[in-house]
């Protein structure tokens, strides 16, 4: 904090993530502001508890240190930091400075984890909290998109080759599943969180028992009371000096796994626009190329492709700093937490809130998808003609054959001479399927190619997707950012 430069001038680095990318929400929980302002609570939180408990502690000095939460001397601290080398006990002297009944109870018994892993613990989850109704909304727009489209049959690719039909909603489904599975692996390692407490230097509480004379039950009755102001169901019996940094894995593999649901979507999607069967939202005044006035670049399925690359990426981080955290704890965890927890969180609200405007605005054009599929649809049918041939009274084995034969002709014509598949034309010319060509169009017809995809969507829908996003319903209505 001391050696960084002013964020706010345009000749310093200042993250795209904060600049260009994250809400003003997410900004705001893992700002400075925020997070010396929570230090501060914590303070009175502890204070608070160790008054109730007994310890000396006067209604005069917890109340001026209430009345100073928010008033923070950000280049005092500064000051304060660059001369003692310590961003705690910089927090300490400056909350101090404008408490000064209260400055010799400040901090009493805490280690620096006190604040520091307590505060990350509730960014966590607040930032969590910020991010659940994001996804969900995502989730919402697009079981819209998919409900309505249940029924649009589409080809189905394999290996990005043409397969058997599908219909655009039962593919959207494919994106959906996906996501609820994150919102339930987002909403449970919410719920897992659990509070550090108070807990001294390396854990055994010892501070505190000295504080108490001994008196064990009162120890926990603090741990509990802090735990509880903070909102915490839970704290940690076992700790080091920090809490497990086994968490940090936790919550940054979740966000991770996001991240790929949301990089396999959005690349699905610039498939698509490139087939031109789909679109994201193109503004009226939007610019594609800077050469080139044609283009409708897919720009934000590609930005959201290229944060998601980043977003999974920095679980390595947390991955590698658990597993040198040395006993009780090393400071080489500091530095690299301070960039990836919130990189990580600044980046997936990016993400979500990107995601959020294109799965609003997705354009489907059913024209082209049955242009593809009347070229791809012959080759599929000819299973079903050599079936209705037989029911007729023809052979299995001589209907094969002219099939193939006409098929490696009709081949020839898309391939060798770029025209049209005209295998249908082929067999209609042909007297041998005469016994069937008034079924042709029944035996053509896309929609008896796609299986149980449409009731497959609504039984997803109402089963599995609606169920868990009412909890959310009360948000829906907000638009994207």
């Amino acid at each position: 904090m001391a050696a960084g430069g002013d964020r706010g001038l345009p000749d310093a680095y200042r993250s795209p993530l904060a600049s260009r990318y994250a809400s003003p929400e997410m900004c705001f929980v893992f700002s400075d502001r925020y997070k010396f302002r929570t230090w501060r609570q914590l303070w009175l939180w502890l204070a608070e508890a160790e008054q109730t408990l007994g310890l000396p502690i006067t209604d005069e000095q917890i109340q001026e240190m209430k009345s100073n939460l928010d008033n923070i001397d950000f280049k005092m601290a500064a000051e304060e930091e660059k001369r003692l080398r310590h961003d705690v006990m910089a927090h300490v002297h400056t909350f101090g400075h404008c408490c000064p009944q209260a400055a010799g109870i400040i901090h009493l018994g805490a280690t620096s984890c006190f604040v520091g892993d307590n505060t990350d613990l509730i960014i966590l989850r607040n930032a969590l909290d910020l991010l659940l109704p994001k996804l969900a909304r995502v989730i919402s727009r697009l079981a819209d998109f998919a409900k309505e489209r249940a029924n649009l049959p589409t080809l189905g690719f394999t290996h990005f080759q043409p397969a058997q039909l599908t219909t655009v909603g039962k593919r959207c489904c494919l994106w959906i599943q996906d996501l609820c599975m994150d919102l339930q692996n987002v909403k449970r390692v919410r719920d897992d969180l659990r509070f550090r407490g108070v807990k001294g230097t390396t854990g055994t509480q010892a501070s505190f028992l000295q504080l108490f004379e001994g008196d064990d039950h009162k120890v926990e009755q603090l741990d509990k009371m802090v735990t509880e102001k903070a909102g915490f169901k839970r704290a940690f019996i076992i700790t080091g000096q920090t809490y497990t940094r086994k968490v940090d894995i936790e919550v940054l593999s979740v966000l991770a796994s996001l991240g790929a649901s949301v990089h396999k979507i959005c690349t699905d999607i610039r498939l698509l626009a490139n087939l031109k069967e789909m679109e994201e939202p193109f503004e009226k005044q939007q610019i594609g190329s800077s050469a080139m006035p044609y283009k409708r670049n897919p720009m934000r399925s590609e930005r959201c492709c290229s944060l998601a690359r980043h977003l999974m990426t920095l679980v390595m981080d947390p991955l590698q700093t658990a597993s040198v955290q040395w006993f009780e704890r090393t400071l080489d965890d500091s530095a690299n937490r301070r960039i990836c927890l919130a990189e990580a969180f600044l980046t997936a609200d990016a993400v979500l809130n990107t995601l959020q405007n294109v799965s609003e605005g997705l354009v489907v054009y059913p024209k082209v998808i049955e242009r593809r599929i009347r070229q791809e649809l012959p080759f599929m049918a000819t299973e079903n003609i050599i079936m209705a041939m037989v029911k007729a009274g023809g052979s299995r084995q001589d209907c094969h054959e002219k099939i193939r034969v006409l098929s490696q002709q009709a081949a020839a014509v898309v391939k060798q001479e770029g025209g049209d598949n005209d295998l249908i034309e082929r067999i209609q010319a042909d007297a041998y399927f005469s016994p069937i060509h008034s079924q042709l169009d029944r035996l053509l017809d896309p929609s008896s190619f796609t299986g149980r995809a449409s009731q497959q969507v609504q039984r997803f829908l109402e089963e599995e997707v609606y169920p868990l996003l009412k909890p959310y319903e009360s948000v829906m209505r907000v638009p994207s950012f």
